[in-house]
Formats: structure tokens, C-alpha cells, sequence
């Protein structure tokens, strides 16, 4: 899948508009423009959302269920005002906040470790009925090699870190296309 420019520039306002309109009581989202077809193309997509270089809300779907377009718009709200490990977002914070956009490819399963490619692969882990993901720039923001990148998705599924070396773990990767405001020149 490839994004124009433009239409990442598009998605980002999108997301910008549903939380600025749920923060104010109001129905006005942008619209969308017939002009960018991968709108309604369907494919998995995370909006996150950064105060201040710290993460202020991530949430997201692996797969694309419905057109791109909506899954913005789903995942701006889930992202803003009810990812579980922080408090809904708040007026006086819309300002503050720079969001950021994954276009993921489908998943596909790793047969081994060695097939991880840190700062390309998003890897999601399958493990006694949990599940848990990293996106592809996770490791990158956090300086973590491949063993901490592993250790880090086990802690995230509420395993210990080194589970990933006593067994060879059930692991899917999958690439995202990762966009931001201040990429974009949208945002200082």
C-alpha cells in the first residue's frame, strides 16, 4: 500500500477533527474527499497520541475490518478518550498533543526469531489466550535491540521477558506506514 502525501496529510487533520470535536460537543468532521480512493480501502491503522514526547494514548486494530476512514475516526476516539492506561483526554490538553499515524500491512506469522527486522517488523504475540503488539517504531524510539525488543512485547502481554528464550514464542509481524503532524509540518 502506498499513502501520498496528501492523503496523509488528510488522515492526520481527520484524527485532529474527531477529538477536537468530541471535545467540544460538536458532529463536524472532515469529510471525506473522493479524491484519496485509500480511504475506502480497508487496513488496519493505530493513531497515537504524544504530550510532549510522551505518549498520552495508542489504540488501533491489526486488521481492517472497514474503510481506512473509519478506522481513523475509531481509533482517534479510542486513542484520546479511552485507552485504559490513562485518563480521557482534556480540553486544555488538545493544544499540547501531537498525533501520530500507523498504516499496518496484514499480519503474517514468523517462524523464527531470526526473521525479525527491528525498526521494520511490528510483532504481535499469541500466548495463552493474551495478546500483545509493538508497532515497528517502538523499538526505534526506544533504543532496544532484538532481545529487548522480544523481552519488552512479553512484558506487554504480562509475561515474564525472558519467555521468548525458554520457547519459541506463536509471533506475527506485520509494517506499518508511520506518519506525524510534525512530520507533516503540521505541528512545531
Amino acid at each position: 500500500m502506498k499513502i501520498s502525501t496528501e492523503e496523509k496529510i488528510f488522515l492526520l487533520k481527520l484524527a485532529r477533527s474527531v477529538i477536537n470535536n468530541r471535545l467540544n460537543n460538536n458532529n463536524l468532521i472532515l469529510e471525506k474527499d473522493d479524491k484519496f480512493p485509500i480511504l475506502d480501502e480497508k487496513a488496519g491503522a493505530f493513531v497515537t497520541l504524544h504530550k510532549k514526547t510522551r505518549l498520552r494514548g495508542c489504540i488501533g486494530y491489526v486488521i481492517g475490518f472497514q474503510p481506512l476512514y473509519n478506522t481513523i475516526i475509531d481509533a482517534s476516539n479510542q486513542a484520546a478518550f479511552s485507552d485504559p492506561r490513562f485518563s480521557p483526554l482534556k480540553i486544555d490538553e488538545f493544544d499540547e498533543i501531537d498525533l501520530e499515524i500507523s498504516v499496518l500491512s496484514p499480519p503474517f506469522p514468523l517462524k523464527n526469531y531470526s526473521e525479525i527486522i527491528v525498526g521494520e517488523h511490528g510483532l504481535i504475540l499469541s500466548e495463552k489466550g493474551r495478546r500483545a503488539l509493538l508497532l515497528p517504531q517502538v523499538p526505534i524510539e526506544h533504543n532496544l535491540n532484538k532481545d529487548e525488543y522480544l523481552s519488552a512485547l512479553c512484558e506487554k502481554g504480562g509475561f515474564h521477558p525472558n519467555l521468548w528464550k525458554e520457547k519459541q514464542l506463536s509471533l506475527e509481524a506485520f509494517t506499518a506506514i508511520v506518519f506525524s503532524e510534525k512530520e507533516m509540518g503540521l505541528r512545531k
